[in-house]
């Protein structure tokens, strides 16, 4: 796939993962991997550093487990707008994809 196409693909699965609530990096990237196993983690860890700093996603640490404090990642209300705006366009583009594949 396209580097480019891949990238928005991602943040926007990204973003329809965590719309069903909170996850911690490393189970994003887990449950992401299992649609797109190319994609190494720092790719993975670079769209949600980018999207939190774009203020798309916000994190917090957790409660303290046997191993380091997890960083989690939230969908703000902006993010939930680029989300819908971003499904919105997606759709749009199936349709043009299959309208020209007739």
């Amino acid at each position: 796939m396209d580097a480019q196409i891949k990238k928005g693909t991602l943040e926007l699965c990204i973003l329809l993962l965590l719309r069903n609530g909170d996850l911690y990096g490393y189970d994003i990237m887990k449950q992401m991997n299992v649609y797109f196993p190319e994609v190494n983690e720092s790719t993975f860890y670079a769209i949600l550093r980018r999207l939190a700093k774009d203020g798309i996603l916000e994190t917090y640490n957790g409660e303290v487990s046997n191993g380091p404090i997890r960083k989690y990642y939230r969908i703000t209300q902006l993010g939930y707008e680029e989300l819908n705006h971003n499904l919105n366009d997606f759709m749009k583009l199936v349709d043009i994809i299959n309208t020209l594949n007739q």
